[in-house]
């Protein structure tokens, strides 16, 4: 059996989609179903079991499920890097991961283990290389994920595969009920269809407006990675950013966003310029809550990936937003029809 914990949210289903299309059928779904519309992720999906978090934890802290678990997907997390309860992430990020981790490295199971770090733990540094040096978290989530990277570091708890990823900026199908932790090609996507045109923040960093950099990489490349560590258990014992190795302006995915849309409503392309000089890109200030804790530059160094022998090429933006894009408006389309036949 496989377990994907958080498997109702967004990189948690899309994982089970792909580990469905790769012939595994008896997955156990882990998540808390508090938000019931998560549960439109797994429409498609074929699971073998579901258990509430809390179940789960319980069943493999008094040994229930010793030796019945090939490997976990530790995708659950609480991933608001805006929470101000840092007593709630610690204890749902930090102490939950690190009691799984217990489970999968006794003698009794032997369970791989793949579990969510986050890019957030790089702070506002310039070097993403998987080093100590490098990281200085900004916020309570950035922490928890640091906190569990450092314990994995201080552990001699290695008889079987652990591997934590640092997701950089992903983007993909499955994550409408983020709200506005939802990627910017999500907002960009609806903006557009609502307004006629897009939003931005104000350059902050030293950056212009909407070109601070990121490395948006898209979750069907995440999941690539995941079933590579899956059939290759030896790769073990470290942490791998996961990301293009590319970063990529917000003006380019707002430009990937408004294009694609063009195409599909046989309009003209834009070029950056035309789309500032009509309006449909403009510039607002930087939210208050987010100054001093936002990231205005990441590029996964990936060189750590390759080196485990990964070799797949990664999508870029325009590839990758732009196939976004037209599933988002394929899901608008039906979603309006629907509404409209009940009407």
């Amino acid at each position: 059996m496989i377990v994907v914990t958080g498997a109702a949210g967004f990189i948690g289903a899309n994982l089970v989609k792909g580990l469905n299309d790769a012939g595994y059928t008896d997955i156990l779904a882990v998540d808390d179903l508090t938000q019931a519309d998560k549960i439109r992720n797994l429409a498609d999906c074929v699971v073998s079991d579901y258990m509430d978090k809390a179940e789960f934890k319980e069943k493999t802290d008094n040994g229930y499920l010793n030796g019945k678990i090939k490997a976990i997907f530790h995708e659950g997390a609480c991933s608001d890097t805006m929470a101000s309860d840092g007593r709630y992430v610690m204890e749902n990020n930090y102490r939950y991961t690190r009691d799984l981790y217990t489970f999968c490295q006794d003698a009794h199971n032997r369970t791989q283990f793949i579990y969510a770090s986050s890019a957030s733990v790089y702070g506002a540094g310039q070097v993403f290389v998987e080093s100590p040096e490098n990281e200085l978290p900004l916020n309570a989530y950035a922490y928890s994920k640091y906190a569990f990277d450092h314990h994995v570091r201080q552990s001699d708890r290695t008889d079987t595969q652990v591997v934590g990823l640092r997701y950089f900026n992903v983007y993909g199908p499955r994550e409408q009920h983020k709200g506005r932790m939802a990627s910017v090609a999500y907002h960009f996507f609806n903006q557009y269809i609502e307004h006629g045109k897009i939003q931005l923040f104000e350059g902050s960093d030293g950056y212009s407006n909407g070109n601070q950099l990121r490395d948006f990489v898209a979750v069907e490349d995440v999941v690539k990675v995941n079933l590579y560590l899956l059939k290759n258990a030896d790769v073990t014992g470290c942490f791998l950013n996961i990301g293009t190795g590319q970063c990529r302006s917000f003006n380019d995915v707002a430009m990937a966003v408004i294009n694609t849309l063009h195409v599909i409503f046989d309009k003209p392309q834009l070029a950056y310029d035309e789309a500032i000089s009509t309006g449909i890109l403009s510039y607002i200030p930087m939210p208050q809550a987010l100054k001093g804790k936002y990231q205005s530059y990441t590029e996964a160094d990936i060189r750590a990936l390759r080196a485990t022998g990964y070799d797949q090429n990664f999508d870029d933006v325009d590839e990758g937003v732009g196939r976004y894009v037209r599933h988002l408006w394929h899901d608008y389309q039906k979603t309006h029809q629907i509404v409209e036949q009940k009407q």
